[in-house]
């Protein structure tokens, strides 16, 4: 009888102990539980891709896409606005979880970013202003002064072109240059572009020459190995492609276009 009760004794000792220890595991931050939230970084300065308002409120399709896989994974959504040349370093400082913020998917940023699989495609176009004799990049001379953002894959494209390149740091910066003439041209985004021209004060002066350089597959960068959120994000964007939500916000932001699929 001694024995029974010495081991419920002991029994009813690990209970209490249990009731005590597994609260403050969780308090000390020693248990992981699943994030509540999920942020991503754009530049905020992309129209209309994520842009910041009169309010500054950053929206844009990219900032859409990002809050529909969040209400999908069960998550808030924060959205943070930082530099474009620095965006993947704030990646790998984990200052964010993702970056979508229309990234070209590129070989050079595979190697130090994974991707997720595309959710749009478009290309480089040169824009110029309608005065202007450039009628095609084929037009463009030594010369010729083309503004692109620092950091983009259209830094390439200039170089390629062999004219002379003027780095900044958004596309506000590129076209209102161009307006004012101190760019022969700009090289960017066609979606940007076509946008550019509908919206910006004076955008009606500029137009697109030529076609696009080429096709251009955008993807969602994630932290090196962070196979776990990038492939729960992969699974919502194909849902989103599948169910027509992808195409809604696309037509939302894009004139009825589609742009999720090439």
């Amino acid at each position: 009888m001694k024995h029974t009760k010495r081991t419920w004794f002991v029994l009813v000792s690990i209970i209490v102990m249990s009731f005590i220890f597994v609260p403050m595991v969780y308090a000390n931050g020693t248990q992981e539980t699943e994030p509540t939230t999920i942020s991503f970084a754009g530049s905020g300065g992309y129209p209309p891709f994520n842009y910041l308002t009169d309010e500054g409120t950053v929206v844009g399709f990219d900032v859409d896409v990002a809050q529909e896989i969040a209400n999908r994974l069960g998550k808030q959504m924060e959205y943070k606005t930082t530099a474009w040349d620095g965006i993947i370093e704030g990646l790998r400082a984990k200052r964010y979880d993702a970056i979508l913020g229309s990234m070209g998917i590129t070989e050079a940023r595979e190697k130090i970013v994974d991707f997720s699989i595309p959710y749009y495609y478009s290309g480089p176009q040169l824009i110029v202003r309608r005065d202007s004799a450039i009628k095609g990049p084929e037009d463009l001379k030594k010369d010729s002064k083309v503004g692109v953002v620092t950091g983009t894959t259209f830094e390439a494209d200039a170089e390629k072109l062999g004219v002379e390149t003027k780095l900044y740091e958004d596309d506000t910066q590129t076209l209102m240059e161009l307006m004012n003439g101190r760019l022969d041209g700009v090289l960017t985004d066609r979606i940007v572009g076509l946008n550019a021209i509908g919206k910006l004060n004076g955008g009606e002066d500029l137009m697109l020459v030529g076609s696009v350089l080429r096709s251009e597959k955008m993807g969602i960068a994630f932290h090196d190995g962070d196979d776990t959120l990038r492939e729960q994000v992969n699974t919502a964007l194909w849902a989103m492609q599948a169910d027509g939500t992808m195409a809604k916000i696309s037509a939302k932001w894009f004139n009825g276009e589609d742009i999720s699929h090439e």
